[in-house]
């Protein structure tokens, strides 16, 4: 009889001990993402090169559904993208009405010698985001190990967005920026996926808005690839 209780107990034990387990919130409350970024639909006239980079850091607060593996999360983030561009600056501070892509000459000649001038030039935008995720769970005692997936939508206020080339001019390496959000549209929505195990998931987003604002530039979608570094 003492055995039989004993085991009960245990079994009562170990069957609290697994509900408290799974009750727990996700340990998924801050996100590192690291992507590869670049334009959909970019028009003939522009000239992207290089390997555009991306940088986001969110904290989302995760609220399970009961003891099931699903969960929906809404947090607050930073996303910074940077777009290269090949042989051609991007012009945002001309009294034009529209942003201008114009080409320029890689090799500047002068008395003495010819000598390539022009080093890089990017365009960054950085936003203030709002995540929600739908989020699955394959592993429900320990989040942070086995299958997860999540689906959802952040939304993005612009905070900033400028120009930065490098060239040479009479010698010294010169790098020129140009702050201004005119041409950029203001908010984003970003649909996003993310797919993967333990604490890092494959990361892809597209953009559903477009970059720049109606009639000021090409009618380009951002779109994201990368990955997302989870925890805590």
């Amino acid at each position: 009889v003492s055995l039989m209780s004993n085991a009960q107990e245990n079994k009562q034990k170990d069957a609290s001990k697994t509900t408290n387990e799974i009750s727990k919130p996700s340990r998924d409350f801050l996100m590192i993402q690291l992507t590869y970024d670049n334009w959909a639909n970019t028009p003939n006239h522009v000239d992207i090169g290089g390997l555009g980079r991306g940088f986001g850091a969110y904290i989302a607060y995760d609220f399970p559904f009961a003891k099931s593996n699903f969960s929906f999360a809404a947090g607050l983030g930073v996303t910074s993208n940077n777009i290269y561009f090949n042989d051609q600056l991007l012009i945002m501070n001309s009294a034009s009405d529209s942003v201008i892509f114009q080409d320029v000459d890689t090799n500047l000649v002068d008395d003495t010698k010819r000598e390539n001038f022009y080093r890089k030039s990017k365009l960054n935008t950085t936003y203030l985001e709002v995540p929600f995720e739908l989020r699955f769970f394959g592993n429900k005692i320990n989040r942070n190990k086995g299958f997860k997936a999540a689906v959802g939508m952040k939304v993005g206020l612009l905070l900033g967005a400028h120009t930065k080339v490098k060239h040479v001019l009479a010698g010294p390496l010169i790098t020129e920026k140009v702050n201004t959000g005119r041409y950029i549209e203001t908010w984003r929505f970003t649909p996003n996926v993310r797919v993967g195990w333990g604490n890092f998931s494959l990361y892809g987003s597209y953009n559903l808005s477009k970059l720049f604002k109606a009639g000021m530039g090409p009618e380009v979608n951002p779109y994201s690839i990368g990955i997302t570094i989870t925890g805590l």
